[in-house]
């Protein structure tokens, strides 16, 4: 077994997430700003879902009208 220096049994950093409700009283300002990026973040990606769902939904529409 190969040394490393990494300590296996320290704790791994948590990955930053938002929960929609969650309450955010002992946040501090940077990790409210970290939350509010991830949150604009996933409404950009939603809304790209979304623009390509419609533009599936306006071609098959055109196809059919013919």
């Amino acid at each position: 077994m190969a040394l490393s220096d990494e300590d296996p049994f320290a704790p791994k950093p948590k990955a930053a997430v938002h929960v929609i409700g969650e309450n955010v009283d002992a946040l501090s300002v940077p990790e409210l700003e970290e939350r509010i990026a991830l949150c604009r973040d996933e409404i950009a990606r939603l809304e790209k879902a979304k623009a390509a769902r419609e533009a599936t939904r306006a071609a098959a529409d055109a196809f059919f009208r013919r």
